[in-house]
Formats: C-alpha cells, structure tokens, sequence
C-alpha cells in the first residue's frame, strides 16, 4: 500500500496498519515501491479547494490504476455532504479511528466501497431569502415540530402514569392544532410540507454530527443492495418516529407489529429481488413486478399475523391470517408510487441511475442514497396501505384490536377518530395536494433516517399524470396557473398605488401641511410684532 501523508502522520500510520496485520507492507514514498501498489491512501490536512482536490485525485487514479484510492479528509470541512460525495475515490474517511480505517482497508482490498462522513447536507446548509409569511410560517413549523418530537419521544413507549399519559396526548393535540392554524394563516396551498419538519437534521437527537456511513464489500447490484437492506432493517428495529408531518395509518399499530410488518416487506422484496434476477428485460421486469405485489402483501400480512394465530369473534375462534385475508383488499395501488424501473433497474440489472443529470452506477455513493430513498418510500408506502386495511378490519372485529393496535386504539371512539382523520386527510391530499405537486413537478418520498420517517420532495416530469387529473383536480391546478399569470400584475398594480400614495403624502398632503405652518408662523410673527 501507498500512504501519502505529513512525515510525522504517516509514520505513525504506518506504524499501526503494519502492527495490526503482518501482511500489510506500507510505503511512504512512491520511489520505493516494487511494483504497483494495491491501494493508495492520501491523508489530507488542509483543504485549498474542491477543484484542486478533484483533480489530484483524478492524477492518483490515472497514475495508479487500477489500484483504489482512500482519502483521509480533516475533522473541520467547508464543503458540503453532496460535494464530498462526488470526489472520484473508492473510500472516503472523516475524523476515522485506527479500527475504521482498517477496516476501511480491508474493504477497498476486497473491491468494495467504504464512506464515512461527517459534513452536513447542501440543502441544509443554504440559506433561502423569505418574505415575512413565509418567516413567520417556517420559524412557526419549526418550533412547534421541535416541541412535537419531543412529545413524541414521550410518548413511545406510553408512560405507566395515566394522568401524565393523558397530558402528553392532550400537549399533542393542541401542537398538531397549532400546526394546522400556523399553515391556514400564513401558508399556500403548496407551503409548509416541506418545512413541517426538518428534511435532513445536521445533528442527531443527541446533539452529535450526522454522519453518512456506506459500506459495500462488492460493487455490484447484489452489494448494494445487501447494504440497503442492512441499513433500512437497523433503523426498524430501532423503532421509527412520525416526523412526515401528516398521520400515518401505521401508527395505530403497535410498535411490535408495525416493526413486524415493515421487516416482512423487507424480506418479501428480498426475496421478489431475487426472483426478478432472472429476468433482464426492463419489459417483463416491469410486469412482472406489478403482478408479484398482492402476493408480496399477502405473505407480510401472514408473516405479521401469524399462521397459527386465532382469535375469538361472535363466541367463535377465527383464524387471524385467513379472515383478513378475506377481509382486506390488497390489490389497491399508490399513484404516488414513482416508477418501479426507477429502483429495480440498478438492484436488479445492476444498470445505472440518473441522479441530477448524470448516470451513475448503483455503487456510487450519490445513486446509493438515492436508491435507499426509493425502497424506504416503497417500505413506508406499502405499510400504509397494509396498515389502512388493518384498521378498517379492526373496526368490524373488536377482540382484533388487543391483538395489533395500540393500547388507547381499544376504543370505538378513538379507532372511529383515526379513521375519520385518515380519510380526510387521504381527501384533502387527493383533491388538493396531489394536483399542486404534479402542476409543480414533485413528488413527496418517504425516507427512513436516524429512526425516523421524514419527508422529501423529488423534482421530476409529471405531465402525463397532469393531464389524467379529474375536472375538480383539474381546477385545483388552474388555479395554480391564475395565480401565476394574475401575480405580476396584481404586483406591479399594488406598486403603482404605493408609488401614489407617496406622491399623494409627500407632493400633495405634504405640502399643504407645509403651506399650513408657514401661514401660521407668519400670522404669529405679525402679533408678535405689533405686541
């Protein structure tokens, strides 16, 4: 291995990758080398700029191919996640342990990938010009989701105390209340969805940096999306918290089954991955994908319900798995479900993916994160329409409701609230939300981050959804467009009378007012005269 480092860093580098595996010869200057290195190793530690960083790496790699390069980046960056990420290197390090960086090694030998940063996020980092509404509204939403996901927190799991347990529900309705009365004062149509809650927090709950980690041992599409799946499966079983800012149906379930449920969809799209494996063409992968998915329901459902389970119903036991089988209707689709091909070309064909205008091969670190936004919005999405289900059979099945929801859920009351708010909240988001984000171009993806669900806007052509809208959708969007059209006019009109206005007060009222007092102070003078 080739190790360009400061004398006295790469010295004690050295000194402990040879101490830890017998089999590793470090060298630390390129003239001693016998032959071609196995991996080049650049430890950085002051940056001059991007450009120049980009292009001594390009010069590392061409002169030391096909050897990898890993580069030890500073504790202290101004770049951001996104720029980082695009450097040409097989492993980048930040702020890394001796143990990291050996294993690190031993990944880039072994022709994987291995990410460890610490930077924050581009789209966090820019700071957007606002009106007052739009202040007033964002400052608002963050505050209120602040104390929000504190009471969250709290809640999950419930406290024994019951009083305490009715507070913290009641301290909830009133921040969600608030919210909504935040959005109806101060926001449009289309604000607030994205400010509702933070899209990508720059420091975790417990106050310490975000850190990307990516590690791959292979870079191919089966890699990939073994590290996908680890990733996704580790943040379920730390439990996940709402912070979509709009209710979900899953959380009515109890946490152990809707933990249950969203690893048994993980498995059945393992195992759906595999089977499509086998088939090339984008076509009847395509296809075959949409037929495979009521069966995919179906097997999560069972593995949530369990194929033994029974419970009473009307004095009699009822097998769990076969009455909501019967029950539930697990046909239905998500139209705001992105295209498919979209995430199984690159874990299935291993093809590569267009992230901001360029195609990049699943392993890269940029189409990585992408594709782990992709399955974790189809992970979330799916639930929903299990989890919707779900609950329209526990309203029909009252023993049920021990059984998979939450222990306030054994209520008629509460169950009947839940649903009532999910269909209106399904409603608004059909007639309203849906057409302003397709005459907009986005799409709102769920991701699965830090342990919780979090909101993403994606930016992409939706015109031919656009043009499927009902006529009430239809109006919804044409408003968009009058507004549009009629807001440069109605600003230049309100320009044009506040230009008046001015002339009026300062040309006119002004001075009259400027006439009125030298008169008088004229008059006064005069007495003051004869006196």
């Amino acid at each position: 291995m080739l190790l360009l480092a400061p004398d006295l860093l790469g010295e004690s580098l050295a000194l402990k990758l040879t101490s830890a595996r017998d089999d590793w010869e470090v060298v630390l200057r390129p003239e001693r080398l016998t032959g071609a290195p196995a991996l080049v190793i650049w430890s950085i530690d002051t940056l001059a700029s991007l450009a120049s960083l980009q292009q001594e790496l390009f010069a590392l790699q061409e002169r030391w191919q096909p050897a990898p390069v890993l580069l030890l980046l500073p504790s202290e960056l101004h770049l951001s996640r996104e720029q980082l990420l695009e450097l040409p290197a097989a492993g980048l390090l930040q702020n890394v342990d001796a143990q990291g960086l050996q294993n690190a090694i031993e990944t880039l030998l072994q022709g994987g990938r291995d990410i460890r940063l610490e930077a924050a996020s581009e789209t966090q980092s820019q700071e957007q010009t606002m009106g007052l509404g739009q202040w007033l509204l964002v400052s608002g939403l963050q505050q209120v989701s602040r104390d929000l996901q504190r009471v969250e927190a709290l809640l999950n799991p419930p406290p024994e105390q019951p009083l305490l347990f009715l507070l913290l529900q009641g301290r909830r309705r009133e921040l969600r209340f608030a919210k909504g009365f935040l959005l109806w004062l101060w926001g449009p149509l289309h604000l607030g969805l994205e400010h509702a809650e933070p899209l990508a927090p720059s420091v975790s709950s417990d106050g310490s940096p975000t850190t990307t980690a990516i590690s791959l041992r292979e870079r191919n599409a089966v890699a990939v999306w073994d590290a996908i799946r680890d990733r996704i499966d580790s943040s379920v079983q730390s439990g996940l918290t709402n912070s979509t800012g709009r209710l979900l149906a899953i959380e009515g379930l109890h946490p152990d089954r809707r933990r249950e449920l969203l690893l048994a969809l993980l498995q059945q799209l393992d195992q759906v991955l595999q089977r499509l494996r086998r088939r090339q063409d984008g076509t009847a992968m395509a296809q075959a994908w949409d037929s495979l998915q009521p069966e995919l329901r179906q097997q999560a459902l069972t593995a949530l319900a369990g194929s033994y389970v029974q419970i009473p119903c009307d004095g009699e036991l009822q097998p769990v798995v076969a009455s909501l089988l019967s029950r539930a209707d697990l046909t239905g689709a998500d139209v705001e479900l992105p295209d498919p091909i979209g995430m199984l070309a690159p874990l299935v064909a291993d093809q590569p993916m267009l992230v901001n205008g360029l195609l990049l091969p699943a392993d890269d670190p940029r189409a990585f994160l992408q594709l782990e936004t992709l399955v974790s919005n189809w992970l979330v999405r799916t639930a929903e329409l299990i989890g919707a289900e779900l609950l329209d059979a526990c309203g029909d099945w009252p023993e049920l409701r021990r059984y998979l929801l939450r222990d306030p859920l054994l209520a008629t009351r509460e169950l009947d609230r839940l649903r009532n708010r999910l269909n209106t909240q399904l409603r608004w988001a059909d007639w309203v939300e849906r057409p302003i984000q397709l005459y907009e171009s986005q799409r709102t993806l769920f991701q699965l981050r830090s342990g919780r669900i979090e909101p993403m806007l994606l930016t992409e052509p939706r015109d031919k959804e656009l043009n499927q809208l009902g006529w009430w959708q239809r109006q919804v969007a044409l408003l968009l467009e009058a507004r549009d059209a009629l807001a440069p006019q109605v600003q230049a009109l309100v320009r044009r009378i506040g230009d008046l206005a001015v002339i009026l007060l300062t040309q006119v009222l002004g001075r009259a007012i400027g006439l009125v007092g030298r008169g008088i102070a004229q008059g006064m003078g005069r007495s003051f005269g004869r006196g």
